[in-house]
């Protein structure tokens, strides 16, 4: 009966299958295939053999990546890294959404909205560069307001102490205003008769901000932190790479790097993957305990 239903359904809708089937193949060849190799962990990689071949090791590399003298470095920057960016990212965007629906001209609103959306596109290769530049304590603007300031010469992405809150402020600088659109979206949604009930009371902006808004917000905000929480410790790459140097590696090795320096430039192909794999497992629990935890709390989840 069930799959008479479906083909049912599939000869009802098939225009819709038809339209998301590229995207499925698209996620079965990239995500879904390749995890095929994660065999590679627990084996010794040898290219005459292939992806199947090579001596089996089991945990062996999971073990030598937690004995290894790094690994409490590597977790303590990769987590230091997310939370900040989780705890000062992620409310960046609801609020600008927040402020951006208070705008109540069409023009200004756009004009606003396309402001803050385009940093998002800007290469990463492209950001850092201007950082490079901006942040220069010989030549760079910053530089020279610091040098005003009094605060002498200081290279803010080179220093230990500043490489993290550079990091994070840049990144909310680039895709705060990309990521408060789907915030936007939830607010279109409010009934607009809320906000005339609200006028008629006698509420200010801030009270409707506070009792109209967010609560329309709130399960958004918890999908979104939910899903935030699965990549507590995927940093991202390509960013922390090119802002690197021999001054701020103690606080900017993290693992997506140290997986790079590992399996691509040292060919340790099955530790690297071994390393992968653990980073994924962590995120996979993070995932399931905040998901479990909201679903109690709020009884909103991902399932």
């Amino acid at each position: 009966m069930r799959l008479r239903g479906g083909v049912r359904a599939f000869k009802r809708d098939y225009q819709l299958w038809i339209m998301i089937a590229p995207a499925i193949a698209a996620v079965l060849i990239f995500n879904y295939i390749p995890m095929y190799g994660i065999q590679l962990s627990f084996r010794d990689f040898d290219f005459t053999k292939g992806l199947t071949g090579g001596d089996w090791r089991g945990l062996d590399y999971f073990r030598q990546f937690i004995d290894s003298y790094l690994f409490t470095d590597l977790m303590r920057n990769t987590f230091l890294i997310s939370l900040a960016t989780i705890i000062v990212g992620f409310p960046a965007p609801i609020i600008l959404a927040l402020i951006l629906n208070q705008i109540r001209r069409k023009r200004m609103k756009n004009l606003m909205q396309t402001t803050v959306y385009l940093p998002h596109f800007i290469s990463i290769i492209v950001l850092v560069g201007m950082m490079n530049v901006l942040m220069s304590p010989e030549t760079g603007v910053i530089g020279y307001m610091m040098k005003g300031l009094g605060l002498g010469h200081i290279n803010l992405i080179a220093s230990t102490n500043t490489f993290i809150p550079v990091y994070v402020l840049s990144d909310i600088w680039q895709h705060c205003g990309w990521n408060s659109i789907i915030y936007l979206a939830a607010l279109s949604t409010v009934d607009p008769q809320l906000y005339d009930s609200a006028k008629i009371d006698g509420a200010s902006r801030l009270k409707m901000i506070r009792y109209v808004d967010l609560p329309a917000l709130v399960p958004t905000i918890i999908i979104l932190f939910i899903l935030s929480m699965g990549n507590i410790l995927s940093t991202g790459f390509e960013k922390i790479f090119l802002m690197q140097n021999s001054l701020n590696l103690p606080v900017s090795e993290v693992i997506a790097t140290y997986v790079y320096k590992i399996g691509i430039i040292s060919n340790q192909f099955s530790y690297a993957s071994a390393i992968g794999l653990f980073n994924t497992l962590i995120n996979f629990v993070f995932l399931f305990a905040m998901n479990a935890a909201s679903k109690k709390m709020s009884n909103t989840s991902l399932y």
